[in-house]
């Protein structure tokens, strides 16, 4: 009976790596291409935009705001810096905006930056804190999908790009 009980109680087997083993493992590098930006041109870029987006929006021009803000967003894991200004420029816009302007907002973006929207609406809603603006992404949420359908939601879960 001992020789049956040792033969269970082997369990190194299960400390096998089998990913390093198989010839097929694929990396994140190689599901979607990087932000071909150094981490600095990227930061640069982002306060920037942050900048330009600032002022628009001071001159009432909420559509060029957002979309300057939507366009060439930072992707990978070296623009951390350039992803948190981004995503807070992108949370005064959409805080600032009255809600009876957002689906016309919605409508003047293409499907591209519709999905990045998306994709940063997610994002703000996982961020700590994100109590103080939860309703006003979830407004935005709302009305983006009346616009662009569920199948941007789908898209943004499928798409390995992280803003």
């Amino acid at each position: 009976m001992s020789a049956t009980t040792s033969a269970y109680d082997d369990t190194a087997f299960r400390k096998i790596d089998i990913d390093a083993l198989e010839e097929d493992y694929v990396t994140d590098a190689e599901l979607y291409d990087v932000d071909p930006r150094s981490p600095e041109q990227a930061l640069a870029d982002a306060q920037a935009k942050q900048d330009g987006a600032r002022n628009l929006l001071n001159r009432g021009d909420a559509a060029g705001a957002l979309a300057l803000i939507l366009s060439e967003p930072p992707y990978g894991p070296t623009v951390e810096d350039a992803k948190n200004i981004t995503i807070q420029a992108l949370l005064s816009i959409l805080s600032s905006t009255r809600t009876s302007d957002i689906p016309n907002l919605v409508r003047a973006l293409d499907p591209e930056q519709q999905d990045t929207l998306m994709k940063y609406i997610y994002k703000g809603m996982a961020l700590p804190g994100a109590e103080s603006s939860g309703s006003v992404l979830l407004s935005w949420h709302e009305k983006l999908t009346e616009v662009a359908g569920t199948g941007c939601i789908v898209r943004v879960m499928t798409d390995r790009r992280l803003v």
